[in-house]
Formats: C-alpha cells, sequence, structure tokens
C-alpha cells in the first residue's frame, strides 16, 4: 500500500508498517474526474476524502444560485461534511473536483479500526479535528470582519498555490466577496509591489 496517504499516516500519526497492513482491507482510493462529485446536497455524507493528488472543494449554493466556497482540499488535506458524518443528517453542502483528483475515501470503518490498533492515530485524529475546528473559527471571524485584503492574505498564507490552480471567481468566492473586489485587492497589492 505505497501511496502518499500511507506516507501521511506514517509521518503524522506514526502509524506501523504491520499497523498500516491491518488497515489496507479499509482503504479504498478513487480517481475523480474534474467536475465530479464526491457528495451533492441532501445525500448523507459517508466518507472523510484524502486528496492523494488533485484539487477538491467543499460549497454550498444559496437560494438564489450563488455559490460560497466552504474549504478547498489539495494534495495531503482532508474534506468532509463532519455534521453529516457524526450525525447521520443530509449534507447542505457538495463536493466536488476542481482538477482531476485521486482520493483516499475514509469511512467509520476505517476510523474506528484505526483508533483500536493505534494510540498514535488516535492522538492524531484528535488533533486534525480541533485543528479543523480552530481554522472554522478563525474563518468566520475573517468573514464577520476583516477586510478583503485580509482574506485575501490569509487565503494565500493557508493555500499558497492555489492562486494559479483555481479561478478568479472561486477564490472571491471562498473571500465572501465579488471578483471585482478581488481585482482590486490584488491590484492594491501589486502596486506595493506584494507577490503571492
Amino acid at each position: 500500500m505505497e501511496s502518499s496517504f500511507s506516507e501521511y499516516l506514517q509521518s503524522n500519526a506514526q502509524i506501523s508498517d504491520n499497523e498500516l497492513l491491518q488497515l489496507q482491507s479499509h482503504i479504498r482510493t478513487r480517481t475523480v474526474g474534474k467536475g465530479e462529485f464526491l457528495l451533492r446536497k441532501g445525500e448523507v455524507c459517508k466518507h472523510s476524502f484524502f486528496v492523494e493528488s488533485g484539487l477538491l472543494r467543499s460549497y454550498s449554493i444559496d437560494k438564489d444560485g450563488k455559490v460560497h466556497i466552504i474549504q478547498f482540499a489539495p494534495e495531503n488535506w482532508f474534506v468532509s461534511d463532519r455534521g453529516s458524518i457524526y450525525f447521520n443528517e443530509p449534507s447542505s453542502f457538495f463536493i466536488d473536483a476542481v482538477e482531476a483528483t485521486q482520493v483516499v475515501m475514509l469511512d467509520e470503518a476505517f476510523v474506528i479500526t484505526a483508533s483500536q490498533i493505534s494510540l498514535s492515530f488516535r492522538q492524531y485524529n484528535e488533533q486534525i479535528l480541533q485543528n479543523h475546528i480552530r481554522h472554522m473559527q478563525n474563518r468566520i471571524n475573517l468573514l464577520l470582519g476583516a477586510s478583503a485584503e485580509e482574506r485575501y492574505l490569509d487565503f494565500i498564507n493557508l493555500y499558497p498555490d492555489l492562486t494559479l490552480r483555481v479561478p478568479q471567481w472561486m477564490i472571491a468566492s471562498y473571500l465572501g466577496i465579488t471578483p471585482e473586489s478581488l481585482s482590486r485587492v490584488r491590484k492594491a497589492l501589486a502596486k506595493q509591489n506584494f507577490e503571492p
């Protein structure tokens, strides 16, 4: 099971080769074409998705048809609808591929088995959950009170390579601003000799 996911588990969660063998039957990979959905609004989310290569996004669509991007997931990131998984309720979100993407699909059986056989996995899983909550709280705070420029600079810090991989309208959607506002922010930063 040589993959970036197994390397990720070994380096971040200190999973041993023997533990990886025990988990192999719970790990399923899938190739997703650009624009293909892994989750649609109204479905119950059954997996967390680890991105081995490519790029996913999680988003909602409001009653006026406007897209609100919640999260991007580039290589070595996880994305899911945790509320839908945990509470077994229909999702309010979509998850689709911005680029052709290789994902590892992790279900509840994987998490239960990994937690039973590895204390270090349990601790790491708790850490990434808390880190996700921290990032979401920071994101809410930025959307409520930060300027468009501050939000854009935070985006670049969080996703340093995405400005060249996603269209401007997607970045604007993530930031909660119009593409025109994003263009103004970029021009203002360029005048300050800022380069992402």
